[in-house]
């Protein structure tokens, strides 16, 4: 029977043979392919076909990611879009986030996230690049937001979550997010982490948004129960925040 370690000779066969190329790159992913691990994969994404996810793990699709970013031709497989399974978008994140220009990082996100369909490969996208917060990079939000594709906006706001909310914080950036109107359950789900990671380490500017409900009811009640789940939230504040929650009687 083949093993793991068979499957990975065969990806590294297909390396040495060709490299970024588009069939290239998925033959190596099917090499990796782990088929006990890709039920439980498309549960976590179930807006996607199952048989979309080969259910190559993390790990794997992180090392050989690192692999591909240092390959000339590896273009060809990123312009290959849109991909056929969530592994090749995972992997794609992935070699985008080891892109450290900032220009050409957002210039490949702009070209990638139009195409991104689920919230694992959204929430993947991590650049390396953005990690000195770039004054540019809020505007940059400010435009994914803007564009009402839902995974360009979950990632928007996920940028300033991730960026944006310890020193280099400004206020404005709560209106922002708080005006933001989706029917789409990941842009909200997005939103209202946003504003439970604001009530941990900015709660002073984001506890009004949340006593003058300025969010949708469903999302106001998943920030504050996020908030009450993180370690980093005082006791005393998770106890006024429960006070603050909408009961449907409230509606």
């Amino acid at each position: 029977m083949e093993g793991r370690g068979d499957r990975r000779d065969l990806a590294h066969g297909a390396h040495r043979e060709v490299s970024g190329a588009p069939e290239a790159v998925r033959a190596r992913l099917l090499a990796l392919q782990d088929e006990k691990n890709a039920p439980f994969m498309a549960k976590l994404v179930p807006t996607l076909p199952p048989e979309s996810v080969l259910g190559v793990r993390m790990p794997d699709c992180r090392s050989l990611a690192r692999e591909l970013c240092r390959e000339p031709d590896i273009g060809l497989f990123l312009a290959d879009l849109p991909h056929r399974y969530l592994d090749e978008n995972n992997l794609h994140a992935l070699i985008l986030n080891e892109e450290k220009d900032y220009a050409a990082a957002v210039a490949a996100l702009d070209a990638f996230l139009p195409y991104v369909d689920n919230w694992a490969t959204c929430d993947a996208l991590r650049p390396k690049a953005f990690k000195k917060h770039p004054p540019a990079l809020p505007d940059e939000c400010r435009r994914w937001i803007k564009s009402g594709e839902n995974y360009a906006v979950r990632f928007g706001i996920e940028m300033l979550m991730t960026h944006y909310l310890d020193a280099d914080f400004r206020p404005e950036y709560l209106e922002e997010v708080s005006i933001i109107k989706s029917e789409e359950y990941y842009v909200n789900m997005m939103i209202a982490w946003y504003f439970a990671t604001a009530l941990a380490k900015q709660y002073e500017a984001a506890v009004p948004y949340i006593e003058q409900r300025r969010l949708a009811p469903w999302t106001h009640n998943k920030t504050i129960r996020k908030a009450i789940e993180s370690y980093r939230v005082t006791k005393e504040h998770k106890a006024y925040l429960r006070t603050l929650t909408i009961h449907p009687k409230t509606l």
